[in-house]
């Protein structure tokens, strides 16, 4: 049996069809009926299920502001500490060629301990004075290196 059978004995079943017995009996008796004795006909749902939601509910609350307010929590171990006052040694090559250097990477971390002086929880700010100072390691060990 392929798909354009089934199209067809579906097409085919798209018939009226009689019911086996009568339903009017049946709705004029259930019209007729007092109001009290369909009232005990139609139950109100039970609470139970709405109670179950509610509590689901709140408990789905409860738990997205817990989440919330535990993203939300100040960190509690101390941020690491970047000492800015400490005074950088003064890299001053024998090299000319090395100098324009030299000046470059101090006043680099020059501007780098300003901006932590204003923003000393910035931890891009500690990376780029981090890479700075191993730059400036670099070329002193290049130095060394060629002398």
């Amino acid at each position: 049996m392929n798909e354009f059978e089934w199209r067809r004995q579906l097409r085919d079943l798209r018939q009226p069809v009689l019911p086996q017995h009568d339903l009017w009996p049946s709705i004029d008796a259930a019209l007729d009926q007092p109001a009290a004795a369909a009232e005990a006909t139609t139950k109100a749902p039970p609470r139970r299920p709405r109670q179950r939601l509610a509590l689901a509910g709140l408990a789905a609350s409860a738990l997205l502001v817990a989440g919330i307010g535990w993203q939300l929590w100040p960190m509690r171990h101390a941020p690491d500490v970047v000492r800015t006052d400490v005074a950088a040694p003064v890299w001053k090559p024998s090299d000319p060629r090395l100098t324009g250097a030299a000046v470059e990477l101090a006043a680099a971390r020059m501007e780098l301990r300003q901006a932590l002086q204003q923003a000393p929880d910035s931890p891009a700010l500690r990376r780029l004075l981090e890479r700075t100072r191993l730059q400036q390691a670099q070329w002193q060990g290049r130095m060394r290196d060629a002398g």
